[in-house]
């Protein structure tokens, strides 16, 4: 099969042909009907020898959806011809966290040698994906595989990340996404859907503000140095949570200088940079949050506000052949939404 590959440190991703895998005892074989090209993928192969840990040759793409092919022995739960999503981050499926789903936060994943699809075991960026276990597979029903598998992580994450500081999104509360990119645009309808909040986008792309305002917000601003003023000529007492999508330091301290007293400072992409705490360094019982991914039961709520029609990913679609120049474009700035290969 063909197989969109990281092989070099530093070096663009490759296609290559590879051997077809057979599911064994307890796996699945999907046929890839779609994968999504992530900032991560792009932050990975950024990485030094030194800090690259997720083996060579690596598949690539953790967003996934594909056809049922094959089955291994004892599986349940899936029939062949059954069109799915896969659920990225997976875990042991025993420990505390994953018992409640959570298996973005397992607590042996490391220990145990367990990675996502494309971030450390094979991804989906190829003809054929092996599923370790029929649980990661949420059935796509009448959703568009191609349309949709971005929500597998760019429609997840946020979620996640929103659905922790609803207590705060309540009526006349506002709130900030920073970086209205692939994941940013989702997060701005995931905002209008399940809250209350006024929500005010930033960016440093006319085309990015545009697609903002498109999709919902109420506010799009340009990331300069006058983004905290005019934050602060809608929110005069701050906002209730900042979303960044970018998380450098410019961004971080952008944040900072607007989220309110009891607000969420909530850091999403994988960017670097510091963030001040203390009672005298940031706004009274104000909070700072890292999270990571999100629940397989979340992952069920983003396709039913797909299925309503209450969110969509703007997509950019790419042959296999032509899935190298859909990450050149990731990396350049270049994609308006997302970038979604089908092999």
């Amino acid at each position: 099969m063909r197989a969109l590959q990281y092989r070099e440190i530093g070096a663009a991703p490759e296609l290559v042909e590879i051997d077809t895998p057979e599911p064994g005892p307890g796996e699945v074989r999907l046929r890839i009907t779609a994968a999504g090209a992530c900032h991560s993928d792009s932050f990975l192969m950024s990485l030094t020898a030194e800090q690259y840990g997720y083996g060579l040759p690596l598949t690539l793409g953790h967003e996934g959806a594909g056809v049922v092919d094959a089955v291994g022995t004892s599986v349940t739960g899936v029939a062949i011809g059954d069109s799915v999503a896969v659920y990225g981050p997976q875990g042991c499926g025993r420990c505390y966290h994953c018992a409640q789903g959570k298996e973005n936060y397992c607590e042996r994943a490391a220990e145990l040698g367990i990675a996502p699809p494309g971030l450390g075991a094979p991804g989906a960026m190829a003809e054929y994906l092996i599923v370790p276990d029929a649980r990661f597979l949420l059935p796509l029903g009448d959703l568009d595989p191609v349309q949709n598998v971005a929500l597998t992580d760019a429609g997840l994450t946020p979620y996640h990340a929103i659905k922790m500081s609803l207590p705060k999104l309540v009526p006349g509360s506002t709130a900030v996404v920073i970086g209205a990119g692939g994941l940013g645009h989702v997060a701005i309808q995931i905002l209008r859907a399940i809250t209350p909040a006024t929500v005010i986008a930033l960016d440093v792309g006319e085309e990015k503000l545009a697609l903002a305002k498109e999709v919902g917000a109420h506010e799009a601003f340009a990331s300069d140095a006058s983004a905290a003023e005019k934050i602060r000529g809608v929110a005069p007492q701050g906002v209730q949570a900042v979303f960044d999508f970018v998380a450098i330091q410019p961004t971080l301290d952008l944040g900072h200088a607007v989220v309110a007293v009891e607000g969420d400072h909530v850091v999403v992409g994988v960017g670097a940079g510091a963030v001040p705490a203390g009672i005298l360094a940031a706004p009274y019982d104000s909070t700072v949050r890292a999270p990571y991914w999100g629940s397989r039961s979340e992952l069920f709520e983003v396709f039913e506000l797909a299925r309503k029609g209450l969110v969509k990913v703007e997509t950019e679609v790419f042959s296999l052949d032509d899935a190298p120049e859909a990450y050149r474009k990731l990396h350049d700035g270049e994609l308006r939404g997302r970038a979604v290969v089908v092999p």
